[in-house]
């Protein structure tokens, strides 16, 4: 027990120096590269807090078990947009540029509701589907380049070298996938010696610990008032768990969703939907506090509907 509780720890260090590294390194990069934040964190920090998903849901395509991919990819979703967004905004409002009102949260709200209908209407992912949403996803990725319109804020960002600030986002991206694999492991043994039972180690420890990346990164985002690499790290998150992810493991082997319920549809929509929301009530462009608070109390009603359902 003792060992786990110190490897725990360990991991929980990773995780808050590899956000610190990560988000330093990948502002570096946006500056030196002309790129904006926002884009840099749908890419390349979107990209890296989701190979632990894309690790657990490939692996769990390969072994058969469609429940572990699906139900991964969905609950990252959710925890990503209700949960990590909710929490960031409450830290300091998260501004939503026109190119995000436009093009990224649209695209992301239509990308949850294909996945949405497609599951609910035919209780599977076939490898066509998986296919065509892996060519979106490149599409997607093609289109956020070529229209970007580059550094747009005023921000001090700390002058470093390419290769440093490179090497800070690799730093960055490898504490976060070791640490949060130390820290949702080693939570699960020590859960499992106080004698929690497994299902709520799936639904809490496990569920949540695979977006424990994201988590860590937004809220430094947040403190250091880089909420557009926020947003791009939460939106580009979901667009990957969904095309990529699952357009992955789908075309590895169909995919079932029967093991969704409506609850699940309906919270993973309503969470894409608010996110579209909010960047038209209250302060026009912006997620605020009460909206944020909204997202948060949304996500708790969820899991109390969970563990009443276990």
């Amino acid at each position: 027990m003792t060992i786990q509780i110190l490897l725990l720890i360990v991991g929980l260090a990773l995780i808050v120096f590899g956000a610190e590294w990560l988000v330093d390194g990948a502002s570096a990069v946006a500056r030196r590269a002309g790129i904006s934040e926002f884009v840099i964190g749908l890419t390349i920090v979107g990209f890296g807090t989701s190979c632990p998903e894309l690790v657990v849901s490939l692996t769990g395509a390969l072994e058969g078990n469609a429940d572990i991919s699906v139900g991964n990819v969905v609950g990252s979703n959710i925890f990503n947009t209700l949960l990590i967004l909710g929490m960031t905004a409450v830290i300091a409002p998260v501004a939503v540029t026109r190119a995000n009102s436009r093009r990224d949260i649209p695209i992301a709200l239509l990308v949850t509701f294909i996945f949405c209908f497609l599951g609910f209407a035919g209780g599977t992912i076939n490898r066509v589907e998986g296919i065509l949403f892996l060519v979106v996803f490149v599409g997607y990725m093609f289109y956020c380049f070529r229209t970007d319109t580059g550094i747009t804020g005023g921000d001090e960002v700390k002058e470093r070298s390419l290769g440093l600030a490179l090497l800070l986002v690799a730093a960055g991206l490898g504490g976060l996938i070791v640490g949060g694999r130390l820290f949702v492991d080693n939570a699960v043994l020590v859960a499992r010696a106080i004698g929690v039972s497994d299902k709520f180690i799936a639904i809490t420890l496990l569920a949540g610990g695979t977006s424990l990346p994201e988590l860590a990164t937004c809220i430094v985002a947040a403190a250091k008032k880089k909420d557009q690499l926020a947003l791009g790290n939460i939106l580009g998150s979901n667009v990957f768990n969904i095309l990529l992810i699952l357009g992955a493991s789908a075309t590895v082997t169909p995919l079932s969703t029967l093991a969704l319920t409506w609850m699940d549809y309906g919270v993973l929509l309503i969470s894409a939907v608010m996110v579209w929301l909010w960047t038209y009530t209250g302060h026009r462009n912006r997620v605020d506090r009460w909206e944020a608070a909204l997202m948060l109390l949304t996500f708790f009603g969820y899991y109390a509907w969970l563990f009443v359902k276990l």
